[in-house]
């Protein structure tokens, strides 16, 4: 990985590890909260409101996070994210009580809120517009690790201690909260210091109707949100896929990470197949495949098929996530880019409660292939955002200013 645009040509490295950890804590925190809750007698609607406390309780903080990091540092709430995850994954791992679960489980919700927009709002500052989509899709990488090594290790957790859910599950969520912590071996001079902007500068705000009126800014929030729909209902529905076709548990596990693997691939790789169709024609080009995979998937193929589909299917779903990071940032008026980045993950955290919602209504009435197709078609319906929305206008009309790029001043040269 080659950071070029920091000193010390590091800084983005540090940051994908640290963001590593945080993901990985979450991603292994997740699936334990759920078995911690059965084993506290939960059933199907209570870990549902667990689960959705987890990205509800963010929404109300995202606009305002912001706002604060479009007029000041970022590198101050990536600790603090990091302090709330570890607390929210060690608390639910002692909570008595359902109710404490939901309430720690939003702590963790807002802890990785607090991180995210953080660590996005550095790179957005610190990248030059050229790299901005190189290093967005290192950035992800982070976040791709910690999707494919949390759940395994809670797994493992919480499946080696002969069943006693309650003990195993209590044990990942404290184990998770010790891999938060690790973020802190890599939080360190990430974020350069700029000029300070003149008083009447920093008090300006952008409306927010303003950000989304903006021309890129709705298609940036809504291919994201179809993007992380599809990874989290496939998450969701293809164990039950599996169940209905005689498919292995582990088999199912395999492919989950299967499709995880090939998205990590995908970021590898960003960079040349940005130069051989550019971002447009990329990102409308992957999300038409994805929709088309994920439609496939409600089809009785065999195994191995199932697996290609998967493979391609996780491929394709890479490009969404550090694509709509560029198309948002390069959209939105200069003073409003952090603001835009959390309306992004305010519309991922609306995908997050709503699409399994609706997959689940649609499966009652229409069968377990049914949210595939669903998918399907909002993948299509992300496709078509994608050709229409993909170039970046600030607000007004006027093109998107320059982003602020510091790292090539003369105080910023010295390696660390």
């Amino acid at each position: 990985m080659d950071a070029r645009s920091g000193p010390g040509r590091s800084w983005l490295l540090r940051l994908v590890i640290a963001f590593s950890f945080a993901q990985g804590a979450v991603s292994m925190a997740r699936p334990a909260v759920s078995y911690r809750a059965l084993s506290l007698g939960a059933d199907e609607r209570a870990i549902g409101v667990i689960t959705g406390v987890y990205a509800l309780l963010p929404l109300f903080a995202a606009v305002p996070l912001g706002r604060r990091t479009d007029h000041g540092r970022c590198a101050p709430l990536l600790p603090v994210g990091v302090i709330l995850i570890a607390g929210g994954c060690a608390l639910s791992g002692t909570a008595g009580s359902l109710t404490a679960m939901a309430a720690w489980s939003g702590v963790m919700g807002l802890g990785h809120l607090c991180f995210v927009i953080g660590a996005q709002s550095i790179v957005a500052r610190q990248s030059a517009p050229a790299e901005q989509d190189r290093n967005f899709g290192h950035f992800t990488i982070g976040a791709s690790l910690g999707q494919l090594i949390g759940p395994i290790a809670a797994g493992y957790v919480i499946s080696a201690g002969d069943g006693v859910m309650a003990r195993t599950s209590a044990l990942a969520l404290v184990v998770s909260a010790a891999v938060a912590t690790l973020s802190f071996v890599s939080l360190w001079r990430i974020e350069h210091r700029a000029p300070s902007r003149p008083p009447e500068d920093r008090a300006a705000k952008v409306p927010v109707g303003r950000i989304l009126r903006t021309r890129g800014v709705p298609a940036g929030i809504f291919i994201s949100l179809a993007v992380l729909s599809a990874t989290d209902i496939l998450t969701a529905y293809l164990p039950v896929v599996g169940e209905q076709r005689s498919i292995a548990p582990a088999t199912i596990g395999l492919l989950l990470s299967l499709r995880a693997a090939a998205t990590i691939a995908c970021r590898l790789v960003m960079t040349p197949m940005l130069r051989l169709l550019g971002r447009t024609a990329l990102l409308t080009t992957t999300c038409l495949l994805a929709g088309l995979l994920c439609a496939g998937i409600a089809l009785p193929v065999p195994v191995w098929v199932l697996a290609v589909m998967l493979a391609v299917l996780g491929f394709c779903l890479g490009v969404g996530q550090p694509l709509s990071m560029t198309t948002v940032v390069q959209a939105a008026p200069e003073r409003a880019r952090s603001t835009a980045l959390a309306l992004r993950l305010t519309g991922n955290r609306l995908g997050q409660v709503a699409a399994p919602a609706s997959a689940g209504l649609v499966a009652g009435f229409a069968g377990t292939a049914a949210p595939f197709v669903m998918l399907g078609a909002l993948l299509l319906g992300a496709a078509g955002l994608g050709v229409r929305g993909g170039g970046g206008r600030s607000a007004g009309g006027e093109p998107a200013g320059p982003v602020r790029h510091t790292a090539h001043t003369p105080t910023n040269r010295n390696p660390i």
